[in-house]
């Protein structure tokens, strides 16, 4: 029996909220609490749980954040707002004597860069403070490492080639749309691609390199090699890996919209004058963009992620395996009135915090989620509304191209 505090109230924090109040018995208090504590109460009144509380902070404010723990003395908080807003949190947790864990990397408002530097900076502070923080526990981040983590575990003497691939083969009916906060999207996938060779970093540009993949039950779709978070802690924790990449779907319509973005300056992060205003381009085509959480009701259609890897089996023979999960729009629609792509986010964030509040995943320190047993988290995500499957050797495609 826990209480556990939400930061953030849009479609991740929807599924999140959803998901704690159908486990009552590890969640038996939650806290919804976001900039617009409006939002809050909306989402406490649908899901219609006895046990939700909500309140205001803003979370770019450790004085807000601190008096938020204070009030109501968490066991965990679930970081589920903006990236740019993990530090402040992080430090209000030591300052209160609050575990935390977070759905997707820190990265500051003025340059798109993504790394955990700034978070494993924090190891020691939490290990002294005995506090366990848990890193990137959406789906990639999040169960990417717990499935590589599960390969290593009970397949794989080496892994050699990882591949982790994403696709959403849905359609929401929009000319234009992000399928999470646009802002965030739209700096991810227009920086330069970069993937893991031989101990090194190649950089490629921005969606340069591609191929078709075939996804289970879905088929053969472009797939474009981007840079990912989890690609930085997989090849640290697993050294025998020889190349590693990340592939995420896109259709032509929305790249040709995302050319056009860029090219008339939308996509700029800097801050320009309008009219004696102080506006950034990409935080304004933010307010004008459809709401990703607006987006479930009319969305078609299903999302396949996982993880391809080739290496040596446990008696040192090849081995090809591909582990994933495929999940449908309308269903995770119909139980939380989101779309699959928050849905596949927020279940992996409240099944971590189920792991830590149960003792499955207790380490003073700051972790990425492949240095907890995999076990444990992937039997209750199945559970909790994101079964999964295994291909053993079987071609991978994604050898298929070698940069």
């Amino acid at each position: 029996m826990a209480k556990v505090i939400i930061i953030g109230a849009g479609g991740v924090g929807t599924v999140v909220a959803h998901k704690c109040a159908q486990n009552p018995e590890v969640f038996n208090e939650i806290v919804i609490a976001s900039r617009n504590k409006a939002k809050c109460d909306a989402l406490a009144k649908a899901i219609g749980a006895p046990n939700i509380t909500t309140d205001q902070v803003d979370a770019d404010k450790v004085e807000e954040i601190v008096a938020l723990f204070n009030r109501h003395k968490p066991d965990l908080v679930i970081n589920v707002a903006l990236p740019y807003q993990d530090l402040t949190i992080m430090d209000a947790c030591l300052e209160c004597g609050v575990n935390y864990l977070d759905t997707a990397n820190y990265e500051p408002r003025d340059v798109a860069h993504f790394e955990y530097s700034w978070q494993w900076a924090y190891r020691e502070r939490f290990e002294k403070a005995g506090l366990t923080a848990i890193l990137g526990c959406g789906f990639d981040p999040g169960v990417s490492g717990v499935f590589t983590a599960y390969a290593a575990k009970h397949y794989f003497s080496a892994m050699e080639y990882l591949d982790i691939v994403d696709c959403n083969a849905g359609n929401h009916g929009k000319a234009f749309a992000t399928n999470f906060n646009p802002e965030i999207n739209i700096r991810e996938i227009t920086q330069n691609g970069r993937y893991y060779k031989d101990g090194k970093w190649v950089t490629t540009g921005p969606l340069e390199v591609h191929m078709p993949l075939n996804y289970p039950n879905i088929g053969a779709r472009d797939s474009y090699l981007l840079y990912h978070e989890e690609l930085e802690s997989l090849v640290l924790n697993y050294p025998t890996i020889k190349r590693a990449r990340f592939w995420m779907t896109f259709g032509q319509e929305y790249l040709t919209h995302l050319r056009v973005i860029q090219d008339i300056g939308m996509a700029r992060i800097d801050e320009i004058d309008y009219n004696g205003t102080k506006i950034v381009p990409l935080q304004f085509l933010k307010a004008v963009l459809p709401n990703p959480q607006e987006l479930g009701e009319n969305y078609h259609g299903e999302t396949s992620i996982g993880c391809r890897i080739s290496g040596k089996d446990k008696e040192g023979k090849p081995l090809t395996y591909y582990i994933y999960n495929n999940c449908s729009h309308e269903a995770a629609y119909k139980e939380t009135g989101t779309q699959a792509v928050s849905y596949t986010t927020g279940v992996p964030a409240m099944t971590g915090a189920m792991m830590f509040l149960t003792g499955k995943w207790v380490k003073p320190g700051v972790h990425n989620v492949e240095e907890f047993d995999p076990d444990p988290f992937l039997a209750e995500l199945a559970k909790q509304g994101l079964p999964w499957h295994e291909i053993i050797n079987e071609p991978l495609e994604v050898d298929a191209i070698d940069n």
